[in-house]
C-alpha cells in the first residue's frame, strides 16, 4: 500500500504532518487553532500518526495535559512533501476537495492521459464505484478533473487532470512512496 493511500485515510493527516514540519513540532492546542480542526478529529489523527510511527510526543517537554508532538525520522521524510502539498492546495483554494479520501489518489492515477471510469477504478484498489463517482464529480466541480464523452461508437467517458491540477498531482505524487 502506498504512503499516500494510508495518509489520506484521515483528512487531517497531511496537514498535521505539514504543520509539525513547519514548526519543528507543535502543541495540541496550537494544532487545533492553527488548522481549524476539532479536538476529537485531531485526537484520532494523532493516534493514527503515532500508531503509524510518523509522530511521537516530545519526551520531557510540556505538561501531560498540554502535550507537544514531533515528527519521527519517518515522519520527517514526509514533512517537506506534505508542506508542499498543502501549499499547492491553498494556492488552488482546493483544500476542502483535495484532502478528501480519494481525491489525491485519483489525480495520481489519472496521470497525464485521460482514462475511462473502469480503468481508473481498477487502478485504485479499495475504492467502490460510488466513492469513485462522487470523488470524480467533486474534482470536476472544483475544476481539477475534466470529463469528456467521446463521439465514437460506443461512446466512452474519459476523465483527465486539468492543467490547473497538474502541480497538485505532482505534489501528491511526492507523498506516494511505496511502503517497504
Amino acid at each position: 500500500m502506498s504512503t499516500l493511500a494510508r495518509l489520506v485515510h484521515l483528512r487531517w493527516n497531511v496537514p498535521v504532518i505539514a504543520e509539525l514540519h513547519r514548526g519543528r513540532g507543535g502543541r495540541f492546542v496550537n494544532l487545533v487553532h492553527g488548522l481549524g480542526v476539532s479536538r476529537e478529529s485531531l485526537r484520532r489523527t494523532i493516534a493514527f500518526l503515532e500508531a503509524d510511527g510518523l509522530i511521537h510526543r516530545n519526551p520531557g517537554h510540556g505538561h501531560p495535559l498540554r502535550p507537544e508532538y514531533l515528527l519521527t525520522d519517518a515522519g520527517e521524510l514526509l514533512g517537506e512533501p506534505a508542506a508542499a502539498l498543502t501549499d499547492v492546495l491553498h494556492e488552488l483554494d482546493a483544500a476542502d476537495v483535495g484532502l478528501r479520501k480519494w481525491s489525491l489518489p485519483i489525480l495520481i492515477a489519472l496521470g497525464d492521459q485521460p482514462r475511462r471510469f473502469s480503468e481508473l477504478g481498477n487502478s485504485l484498489p479499495g475504492t467502490t464505484n460510488r466513492a469513485l463517482a462522487l470523488a470524480l464529480k467533486d474534482l470536476e466541480s472544483a475544476g481539477l478533473v475534466t470529463r469528456t464523452v467521446t463521439t465514437d461508437y460506443p461512446p466512452a467517458t474519459l476523465y483527465g487532470v486539468t492543467p490547473t491540477a497538474a502541480p497538485l498531482a505532482r505534489a501528491a505524487d511526492r507523498l506516494n512512496v511505496r511502503a517497504e
